[in-house]
C-alpha cells in the first residue's frame, strides 16, 4: 500500500476499533486511536479534579497533552498508549493508561469531553501530527474515530464509514465488556440493558453536538456490519484501498 491515509468513522460499537487495528497490522502502517486520546484527557482530567463539564479547564489539559502509541505488549491485542510527562509528576515519564482509560466510566468521560469545541479544536494538531508524521515516514496511516473524514482528514485518500443496528452493537459491546472484565462504576458488570442505554444516550450526545457532530463523509463508503463479521469488513476495506487488480498490500 502506499503512504497513505485511510479514515474509519462510526458510532461506538460498530467494530472499527478492531477492524482499524486489523486494516493497520495488515498493511503496517500506524494506528490513529482516536478515542484513546479522548480517554486519556478524560482520565487525566478526572486525576485532577477538573469536571468534564469544564471546557475552559479540559482546553487547558488539552494544550498541553502529549500521547504516544507503542506496539501492543501481546500481537493481536490493543497498542500501548503512553501520557508522556505530565506536569504534575515530571519525573515520573511516561505513564502507560492503556488499560487504565478502558472502564465504563471514562468512556462516559471521553464522550462527555468531547462535546466542547475547545477540547477538539486543542486535539486537532495531536491527531493531525501522528497521521502526517507516519505517512511522511512511508508507513501511512488509519484512522478510527468519529470526525476524521469530516473535520480532522478531510482531504484523506481512503474513507469509509462503518455502522450497525443499534442491537447488534450493544450486544458486541456487551460482549467485549464481559470478556475483559471491566465494570461499571457501581463495580458490577454492565448488564445488556444498561450497555444499550448508555449507547443510546451517547448516539444521541454524539450526533447532536454543534461541534464536528458524527456523520458520514460525502465521499466515504458505507459499510453496514449488522450481519458481517470482522473479517469480511476488513476484507471489503482491504479490496477499495487496493482497487482493481491488485492482490497483495
Amino acid at each position: 500500500m502506499p503512504a497513505e491515509l485511510i479514515v474509519i468513522d462510526g458510532p461506538a460499537g460498530a467494530g472499527k476499533s478492531t477492524v482499524a487495528r486489523r486494516i493497520a497490522d495488515l498493511f503496517g502502517a500506524a494506528l490513529l486511536d482516536t478515542g484513546a486520546i479522548y480517554r486519556s484527557l478524560a482520565w487525566l482530567a478526572r486525576g485532577r479534579g477538573v469536571a468534564w463539564e469544564d471546557e475552559a479547564g479540559l482546553a487547558a489539559i488539552a494544550a498541553e497533552l502529549r500521547i504516544e502509541f507503542q506496539p501492543p505488549a501481546e500481537p493481536g491485542t490493543r497498542q500501548r498508549v503512553l501520557i508522556l510527562s505530565p506536569l504534575e509528576a515530571p519525573e515520573r515519564g511516561p505513564i502507560d493508561v492503556t488499560g487504565l482509560i478502558r472502564s465504563p466510566e471514562i468512556s462516559e468521560g471521553a464522550s462527555r469531553v468531547s462535546q466542547h469545541a475547545a477540547v477538539r479544536g486543542a486535539l486537532l494538531d495531536i491527531q493531525r501530527a501522528i497521521a502526517a508524521t507516519s505517512v511522511a515516514a512511508g508507513r501511512g496511516c488509519v484512522a478510527e474515530g468519529r470526525d476524521m473524514g469530516t473535520v480532522v482528514f478531510p482531504d484523506a485518500a481512503h474513507k469509509f464509514f462503518l455502522t450497525a443496528t443499534r442491537d447488534a452493537r450493544a450486544s458486541r459491546r456487551h460482549k467485549e465488556l464481559t470478556a475483559s472484565g471491566e465494570l461499571a462504576a457501581s463495580g458490577e458488570a454492565p448488564s445488556r440493558s444498561e450497555v444499550e442505554t448508555e449507547m443510546a444516550r451517547r448516539d444521541q450526545r454524539d450526533s447532536s453536538r454543534e461541534t464536528a457532530p458524527l456523520q458520514q463523509a460525502k465521499d466515504a463508503a458505507l459499510i453496514d456490519s449488522s450481519e458481517l463479521d470482522i473479517d469480511a469488513v476488513v476484507a471489503r476495506i482491504v479490496a477499495a484501498v487496493r482497487g482493481p487488480g491488485q492482490t497483495t498490500a
